[in-house]
């Protein structure tokens, strides 16, 4: 899928080293990165170029990806609101064309049992009522939308022998607490049932996990809301903002956009300088993948592949992977601290040493994919779909952590809900991925938050060599 303008805008080569904490915005127009999903999603929907002149919107929603596309389908077909999307680069040029495409029944990093130790029971088993509704949601998303979906569950491998009873914990926790149906697999059963994958010593299965073509998928979104009047504008990074008299003043590159509501869904590419009430609220943190060539017949039965439903392990610092469409493998983790530092091959080695040591049989397999992109994350691991500012009339869905394949259109279906003024005194917008900031939850984290913004990279690092003494050794 490749391209060389944007409604009459010249695209701007591929960013490798984009780095959102670095650059104010995307490059106006910038090309996809070179992943799978780009190369075989076919031809962007059509969209309506970039803003030409000024113009006036009721709601402007900044970011095409899936949070944003769903925000704005829901304000279409369920309230009637037609907005206008900006988009800096292509339409899902972020998340939507680089993540894993793994739809799981979760909300953030934390898990449910850390959800009872922060919120109480009570809090945790009505935010998984609202977690396992938005998945549903999903689901039948991904029935109505082509998109390569594989209902097929979700594997958590143990890494380590430690691992497996804090599996069985958490098999219990689900099922006695939540009501699900999740059990713990042998290795001899994840080998009859799914794959041979060799580093894991047993599994938890999940039955609710959806695997994606993610770009389909948000494209389809974009199909979706344009049929009911949507307006998708790529190659208008938002370069000002400024309210006069309660309007919001975008500037872009070609123009003026004036807004009553604005809902901001970029996700981890929001830059520093985007809006003053987003400055250091989230830490964007790189995950890398690679998708091999085609597997041969004798490969395929050498890795014993029964099934695509896709797999994490249990490291902090987790690997996510499946066998896709076409029986290619997709491998990825967390990568690079910095984006002027993706390019070096270490990361790339990281992902191929990991496919030898799950799947000996691949060992040295060509890769014909390999990418990278940045992921949002909270202060404490959990997304907010909110209104931070009562006086101002701007809205953001950010925060996701990696688990925003799913939970992403359902929180643009909430969203929608907020902007179109349909949350007050519902209980729901009570949890606190509702109803609370971006904020860190102290003073002195308020103060590692701002003033030493500039140096929390370097605490990145040594957070990750203590995640892989961790995972690895301790």
């Amino acid at each position: 899928m490749t391209s060389t303008s944007i409604g009459g805008h010249v695209l701007r080569p591929y960013e490798p080293t984009y780095d959102p904490l670095v650059n104010t915005t995307p490059g106006q127009g910038t090309g996809y990165a070179p992943t799978y999903w780009v190369s075989s999603a076919g031809s962007p929907p059509a969209d309506d170029g970039p803003i030409r002149g000024d113009t006036d919107a009721d709601v402007v929603v900044i970011g095409s990806g899936s949070t944003g596309m769903s925000t704005a389908f829901y304000l279409a077909r369920e309230h009637g609101i037609i907005a206008t999307v900006l988009d800096a680069a292509q339409t899902a040029w972020g998340c939507s064309s680089r993540s894993g495409g793994q739809g799981q029944n979760a909300n953030g990093r934390l898990t449910r049992a850390q959800w009872i130790e922060r919120w109480g029971l009570d809090v945790a088993k009505r935010l998984d009522a609202e977690v396992r509704t938005g998945f549903e949601n999903f689901k039948q998303l991904t029935k109505e939308i082509e998109c390569e979906a594989y209902d097929g569950g979700h594997l958590y491998m143990a890494h380590r022998p430690k691992k497996l009873d804090y599996l069985r914990e958490m098999t219990r926790l689900r099922n006695e607490v939540f009501g699900y149906k999740t059990r713990m697999l042998t290795p001899e059963e994840v080998r009859e049932q799914h794959c041979d994958e060799r580093e894991h010593l047993g599994a938890m299965f999940e039955e609710e996990g959806v695997g994606i073509h993610p770009l389909k998928f948000t494209f389809g979104l974009i199909r979706k809301a344009r049929e009911l009047g949507v307006k998708v504008h790529p190659a208008s990074p938002v370069q000002g903002w400024k309210t006069v008299n309660g309007v919001h003043h975008l500037q872009t590159p070609g123009g003026i956009v004036r807004a009553k509501r604005v809902v901001v869904c970029t996700g981890g590419y929001t830059g520093q300088t985007l809006n003053p009430m987003l400055k250091n609220k989230i830490l964007p943190i790189l995950s890398n993948s690679v998708v091999t060539r085609p597997l041969t017949d004798a490969e395929m039965a050498a890795c014993n592949f029964k099934s695509k439903t896709f797999m994490t392990d249990t490291r902090t610092l987790r690997f996510y992977y499946r066998l896709l469409e076409g029986n290619r493998l997709q491998l990825g983790s967390r990568s690079s601290i910095t984006g002027a530092d993706a390019e070096d091959p270490v990361h790339l080695k990281l992902l191929t040493d990991a496919i030898a040591r799950k799947f000996p049989p691949l060992a040295g397999i060509q890769i014909d994919h390999s990418w990278w992109g940045w992921v949002d994350v909270s202060h404490d691991m959990m997304p907010r779909i909110t209104r931070p500012n009562p006086k101002e009339t701007v809205w953001h869905a950010l925060g996701y952590g990696g688990n925003g394949v799913s939970s992403s259109t359902w929180a643009g279906k909430r969203i929608a809900e907020r902007v179109a003024g349909k949350d007050a005194g519902r209980e729901v917008f009570n949890l606190p991925i509702y109803n609370s900031p971006l904020e860190y939850p102290n003073v002195w984290n308020m103060v590692r938050s701002e003033a030493f913004a500039p140096f929390r990279r370097f605490g990145q690092f040594f957070l990750y060599k203590w995640y892989w003494l961790r995972d690895e050794k301790i």
